[in-house]
């Protein structure tokens, strides 16, 4: 059997859930990007790619004819607009190696004052107008959540392009109203995955919270 034919059918079958192969497999690429990102790497990007591709075709049950026809259009949006935002992660984080493939990608920092109300807004007035397009396209109730994510996960993948040690708090934001939206709408891989992201984006915020820190030590005798 085709490898790829295979995979687009493949089912868990766990009591009387069913639960696509393809959902677990797109969530284990994203948990490997996840990583990769703590560890500041490019790879992560490219391996991200992959996991979205996979899950855009999960979260458009009822267009792909899966055993949950359900529809969370923000869900499957956010997978093209992570591969979008990826490659140009992927670029940025690449040319700041300057030739050292061993070397992180990135040198993490705080957003500026105007960089942070930039993104609440973004974040809450993204939300606001996503919500009546979900809703009129057929999205999954509570609509709101949906929207909610996306803009979120927009931004936090925009916010880890640019170095933006905040990035992972935002993750924190999407998982908290991300894991009750995939339970109710029966995506229970993906909700699981959350779960565990939000540990680990706290973990993850820990980590580049003291990378930046040892930087700034680093650069403060060199400044004076």
């Amino acid at each position: 059997m085709n490898p790829i034919a295979w995979l687009f059918d493949a089912q868990l079958v766990i009591g009387d859930q069913v639960i696509l192969w393809r959902e677990i497999v797109g969530n284990a690429f994203g948990l490997a990007s996840a990583l990769g990102g703590l560890r500041r790497r490019v790879w992560a990007w490219p391996v991200g790619i992959i996991g979205n591709v996979l899950l855009f075709t999960v979260f458009l049950g009822a267009v792909f004819g899966t055993p949950n026809p359900v529809n969370l259009l923000g869900q499957a949006a956010r997978q093209v607009m992570f591969i979008i935002v990826s490659i140009y992660g992927w670029i940025q984080w690449s040319r700041n190696r300057h030739g050292d493939a061993s070397a992180p990608a990135v040198t993490p920092r705080w957003a500026t004052g105007r960089e942070r109300v930039l993104l609440a807004v973004l974040l809450v007035g993204g939300t606001l107008a996503l919500t009546p397009i979900f809703r009129a396209l057929g999205s999954f109730e509570p609509v709101w959540a949906d929207a909610w994510i996306f803009v979120g996960s927009l931004l936090a993948t925009w916010g880890m392009a640019r170095g933006w040690t905040e990035f992972w708090l935002i993750w924190v934001a999407v998982d908290i109203v991300g894991v009750p939206l995939l339970v109710s709408a029966g995506f229970y891989a993906s909700a699981l995955l959350y779960l565990f992201y939000g540990v680990f984006t706290l973990i993850g915020f820990v980590t580049w919270m003291r990378v930046q820190r040892r930087a700034d030590a680093a650069d403060a005798p060199a400044a004076t």
